[in-house]
């Protein structure tokens, strides 16, 4: 007979704890951009920020943390300028490239 597993004894997931180093969250942040949804970019935006730690981020980009919270915590729509200003701060760059 098979066991089975009953899913709320599962432990959470929470994929900052697997972000290690500027080469996991670049591939990270790639693959939430290749998903053409602008909410997945914004909650990988929040686990790279938690990951780095909201406090550093919120510093760097000159952000409060309550701020920071709330732009990037699911079904948030923040303005372009934050986004930016957490991608500056996370010392990434944002590129475009043709599709072509």
């Amino acid at each position: 007979m098979i066991d089975k597993i009953n899913v709320s004894n599962l432990p959470d997931f929470d994929p900052a704890e697997h972000l290690k180093n500027k080469e996991d969250i670049a591939a990270y942040l790639e693959t939430a951009f290749e998903e053409d949804d602008p909410a997945a970019l914004v909650s990988a935006l929040g686990v790279v920020a938690r990951a780095t730690g909201m406090t550093e981020i919120a510093n760097k980009s000159g952000l409060t943390r309550e701020a920071l919270y709330r732009s990037l915590r699911s079904g948030a729509s923040p303005r372009f300028d934050t986004v930016a200003r957490v991608l500056k701060a996370l010392d990434l760059n944002l590129s475009v490239t043709s599709g072509a």
